[in-house]
């Protein structure tokens, strides 16, 4: 599911880095420039592509993204207007997310975004309401739970009728006698997202047949969705940055050309975000003291779940490498490698073996550029930390 690719830091950039100060965020433009070229080679002319600005909404990043003509996935009225200021057409704007407020969805009408994802009968109640004192039609499309497990973790399975998103199919009955009502919405398609960090295809295939199916029960029910969103969540190989650093978005796709039956003027919409962008970022840290003992010896480092908080969230694995270059006769260690955070789950992973570290030694947390820096906060009152590019690296 992968393309193989080195990447590794030259020696000039972990130069350039001893000369900063740590934690900071690290952006291999190069590599996120040969992923989008990557996935635009890969999408089929009638597939539409929506970067999801949750997985991160760096400037610079989405810049470059912008660049490739895509349109926008947004879960707050903040990443609306983040994509509106950065150039993405209001036209190729969808917006998500389970708690829309009444300034978020009036954000999107002024703007007459493409469309509002809308997960609940209630909501559209509200959107019609809204939509209505300003004299609009709101464009929807419901964002059904197709009820597919994802295998992947719990916390960011999104798909099954245990999970908060999403309308269910018990309740599509209701829901359709209740669009019959409300004059100032418009559906306009079907959506559906069942999950993240999805590393098998066979969850895709069953997202197709099950999109199949509600699609041709809108259809005899004499509602026609004008597009089909099959959401994003595909995954990256966590384990192995150097060698598999681009996924194979062309499998991917392949699944859903090859399972999905869409009617002749239906669109298919995708929102990738992780699978673009977390590659290319790693977090950049030093190490503050180490703790030898008998059982564990402690690698504190000056970067924690403040800037990377996916290991303490939901045990997430990212590869930590050593930025310094042994000696010959030097040793490799087990490490708990973990922050300074007053947290005992601030932690980035439990009995990593690298060459023995000392106080300063940089340290880089791979595969940091997804839910890294968009979910970093200040707890502790920890000072923001910057970004740095490769551009800026001569």
């Amino acid at each position: 599911m992968v393309i193989k690719m080195e990447k590794m830091f030259t020696p000039q950039q972990i130069a350039y880095f001893k000369t900063q100060p740590t934690p900071f965020y690290y952006y291999d433009m190069d590599l996120l420039e040969r992923t989008l070229i990557a996935l635009k080679a890969a999408t089929p002319n009638d597939f539409h592509i929506h970067y999801a600005l949750k997985a991160n909404a760096n400037s610079e990043l989405l810049k470059r993204i912008h660049a490739y003509g895509w349109g926008a996935d947004c879960v707050s009225g903040n990443e609306i207007k983040r994509a509106l200021e950065i150039g993405f057409n209001a036209k190729n704007i969808v917006f998500a997310g389970v708690g829309k407020t009444d300034e978020e969805i009036l954000l999107g009408l002024e703007q007459n975004i493409f469309c509002f994802n809308a997960e609940s009968g209630h909501e559209l109640i509200v959107i019609n309401q809204l939509a209505g004192q300003h004299n609009k039609i709101a464009p929807i499309a419901l964002r059904i739970n197709p009820n597919v497990d994802a295998y992947t973790h719990k916390y960011i399975t999104t798909g099954l009728e245990e999970n908060k998103f999403g309308i269910n199919p018990y309740e599509l009955e209701d829901i359709l006698s209740l669009l019959k009502t409300l004059k100032h919405v418009k559906l306009i398609g079907l959506h559906f997202h069942i999950g993240s960090q999805i590393t098998s295809l066979t969850p895709y295939k069953n997202l197709c047949l099950r999109a199949n199916e509600i699609n041709h029960f809108f259809i005899q029910k004499g509602f026609f969705p004008e597009h089909i969103n099959l959401g994003g969540g595909l995954g990256i190989n966590y384990a192995e940055p150097n060698t598999h650093s681009i996924v194979d978005f062309a499998s991917y796709f392949a699944v859903f050309k090859k399972f999905l039956e869409p009617k002749p003027s239906q669109s298919i919409h995708f929102e990738l975000g992780r699978s673009i962008v977390a590659p290319c970022g790693s977090l950049i840290s030093k190490v503050l003291y180490i703790k030898n003992g008998i059982n564990t010896n402690f690698a504190i480092l000056d970067a924690g779940m403040t800037e990377l908080i996916r290991p303490a969230l939901y045990q997430a694995f990212h590869l930590i490498e050593s930025l310094e270059t042994p000696s010959d006769d030097s040793r490799t260690r087990k490490y708990d490698v973990v922050g300074p955070i007053c947290e005992s789950s601030d932690c980035f992973g439990k009995s990593i073996v690298l060459p023995e570290l000392k106080r300063g030694h940089l340290l880089a947390i791979r595969s940091a550029g997804a839910y890294g820096e968009v979910m970093s906060s200040q707890y502790n009152l920890r000072n923001p930390v910057k970004s740095i590019y490769s551009t800026e690296i001569k």
